[in-house]
């Protein structure tokens, strides 16, 4: 049997939808330009789905997946990617678990089984545990030190408080020290499975060829079984300000509000909205008021979170502790003014034209585009997503950003998370 494919000819990366015999789907960009192969895959299921008292198993099996398999220990794997120039590597973040693979096309055979072979047969073997598990600890240890981070988890603590994406993605030094080897093929088995993943690959290989490597790869693993139900989540404690008591001449804050989810049809407008506010690194008017005008900052920004359960838009700055409150005082007077008075038409127009000219800068290698496809598929936006977007950023109107700025900054309360000594806070 050979694999069946839909292509798109409206998109620019020419997507083909491609189903292997063995029923796995894949978006494909067959591009013969460089002689490479670019794989990016996301399974549903990340650090939402940690035990309760045990944070941080997911992203230390991420870890673990390419530390011994099948018939290699970690250091047999490790020597056969690197044999070859091969590279695969695995991440976790609150509701996936994802990765990467980049080989050249000639060794694709090789690339594709080792990575079913850390996909479905990882060894966890005690020595890899207990070394990634002496890593983890040895720099959550250091990162309590680090006021940033302190004002990160946080936040997180108390905006989404008895909420599993309160709890800390990494753990903590107890809970790593806690984890076993049970928890570690539990959490395999219960997010790396078919049915679970989305799948891009870009590069220089051939419907079929890849078809039977998908099956080889992805069709071999166990059916999935539905996972447990991360309840909606709403930001809490909105208008609190929480600090973090640290002696440090300067304070770290970290501040946030509603959000507009990707999948929402409110989120281009609220993308172009953020970009005005924070998000428009050197253009933007959190940049202009509190750096540029004041000094009150050396950086300063905002940027939209969308999770499968929550979605919010948070910031972050950081200042003399003496001036907290006048930053603050800014920035909430910035979101105030985009709410009622809305940007100016050359304002709104000079963020469209960037964001739809910078786009295809995203594009510009096989891995951001295998990567860029599997969020969109992650997210079920659409495979002509991509053909789509800038036609949806250029439509965006004054009216669809006042809506948005009303959805997101609200009455122009915030919660507000600032790690240091700040006065009259």
């Amino acid at each position: 049997m050979t694999a069946s494919v839909e292509t798109l000819s409206s998109s620019p990366t020419q997507v083909k939808v491609l189903t292997s015999p063995g029923g796995v789907e894949a978006w494909h960009v067959e591009s013969d330009v460089v002689p490479l192969i670019a794989v990016s895959f996301i399974f549903e299921g990340g650090s939402a789905h940690d035990p309760e008292t045990k944070p941080g198993v997911a992203q230390m099996l991420a870890r673990l997946l390419d530390e011994g398999a099948g018939e290699y220990d970690s250091d047999a794997f490790q020597e056969r990617l690197a044999a070859r120039a091969i590279e695969l590597s695995f991440n976790a973040g609150n509701d996936a678990l994802g990765g990467s693979l980049k080989t050249l096309v000639k060794h694709a055979d090789e690339a594709f089984e080792l990575l079913r072979l850390a996909l479905a047969e990882p060894r966890f073997d005690q020595d890899a545990i207990e070394r990634v598990r002496a890593q983890t600890i040895a720099g959550l240890k250091y990162q309590q030190n680090d006021p940033g981070v302190m004002a990160t988890r946080r936040f997180f603590e108390e905006g989404f408080a008895g909420h599993p994406y309160g709890r800390p993605t990494s753990g903590t030094p107890e809970s790593v020290a806690a984890i076993t080897r049970d928890d570690l093929v539990a959490m395999h088995r219960a997010i790396i499975a078919r049915g679970r993943v989305k799948v891009a690959v870009v590069g220089a290989i051939g419907s079929d060829n890849l078809s039977a490597l998908l099956d080889r790869v992805f069709g071999s693993l166990p059916e999935a079984k539905p996972l447990g139900i991360i309840e909606p989540a709403q930001l809490q404690k909105i208008g609190s300000r929480i600090v973090v008591d640290l002696d440090v001449p300067q304070s770290v804050i970290r501040f946030g509000m509603n959000g507009i989810a990707w999948r929402d049809p409110g989120f281009i407008p609220a993308y172009v909205l953020n970009h005005i506010l924070g998000g428009g690194a050197f253009t933007s008017r959190l940049f202009q008021e509190v750096r540029e005008k004041r000094g009150l900052a050396y950086s300063v920004g905002t940027s939209l979170v969308s999770y499968r359960s929550a979605a919010m838009t948070w910031g972050y700055t950081a200042t003399k502790n003496e001036r907290v409150v006048e930053a603050l005082d800014v920035i909430t007077d910035e979101m105030a003014k985009l709410t009622s008075e809305g940007p100016s038409d050359e304002e709104l127009q000079k963020a469209k034209d960037y964001l739809i000219g910078s786009y295809a800068l995203g594009f510009d290698t096989s891995t951001k585009i295998a990567h860029t496809l599997a969020q969109i598929a992650f997210e079920g936006l659409g495979i002509d997503y991509i053909a789509r977007r800038n036609a949806l950023v250029g439509a965006v109107t004054q009216a669809d950003i006042r809506k948005a700025a009303e959805r997101i900054f609200g009455d122009g309360r915030m919660l507000t998370v600032i790690a240091g000594r700040p006065t009259g806070v």
